[in-house]
Formats: structure tokens, sequence, C-alpha cells
């Protein structure tokens, strides 16, 4: 899967947004080694602090579905002018899944125009973390 299949992956998971208070529908896609891509919409509720974000939806169906390795790449996008990135829960959700793999993955912070590419470490470096517990 190219960088823009999985791009195309996460608008299509924003489709399915469940976001009527922000109505800032967001889509995330998860893509692993083996060719695996996970998609995550965000689900929000009417006691926002329950609202759930597309990475972390993503990555819970990821893990249910025993995919727990080899975290490559992700894209995130949004509603927005400009390119979105991962919020802090999400950065902290996206590294315990890396770690299980030993990756660090791309993140393809999508806007509508363009694509910022970074990696997961950029975002949050020097991440609590598995190792950290050691």
């Amino acid at each position: 899967m190219t960088d823009e299949d999985l791009i195309a992956a996460a608008r299509d998971a924003a489709k399915q947004s469940y976001s009527p208070y922000s109505v800032f529908p967001v889509g995330a896609a998860l893509r692993f080694a083996d060719g695996t891509v996970v998609t995550g919409t965000n689900i929000e509720n009417a006691s926002y602090g329950l609202a759930l974000c597309a990475e972390t939806v993503a990555v819970a169906k990821a893990m249910d579905a025993g995919v727990r390795g080899g975290l490559e790449a992700v894209a995130v996008t949004g509603p927005g002018a400009e390119p979105i990135t991962p919020c802090g829960r999400c950065r902290q959700v996206l590294n315990e899944l890396a770690a299980l793999g030993g990756t660090d993955p791309e993140i393809l912070c999508v806007g509508p125009d363009d694509v910022r590419r970074t990696t997961l470490s950029a975002l949050l470096p020097d991440a609590f973390g598995p190792a950290s517990l050691d």
C-alpha cells in the first residue's frame, strides 16, 4: 500500500466519524510491515471527556485483531485548512504500539492540499513507554 492509499484510507475512515459536537471528523490509518492496514475515526460523546480520537480507535482495533508489531506509518486527516497531528494522548497510545515492534513510524499529517511528514519520535521525544518501567 502506497502512502497515497494510506491517506485515502484515513479520509474514508473520517466519513464514519461521529462528531456532532466539534463537527471535526478525523480519520486515521495505520500501516504495518506485513501489509495490514487498520483504520479508525473519532467518536464523540455528550460527556466530552469520553470522546475517542481516531488514532486511539485504530490502535484499539489493531490490538483487538492481534496486530501488535511492525507499525510503519500512520496517516491522520481532518477537515481543517492545515495538516493535523495526533494529539498528545494519541502520540502516547501510538508509542505503546510502536514499542511492541521496536519501530519509529512515519506520521503523515494530512491537510486538504499537502502532507507534512514526521516521525513519532519527533512528535513525542523522550517518550514514556514500556522500557520506562524496567
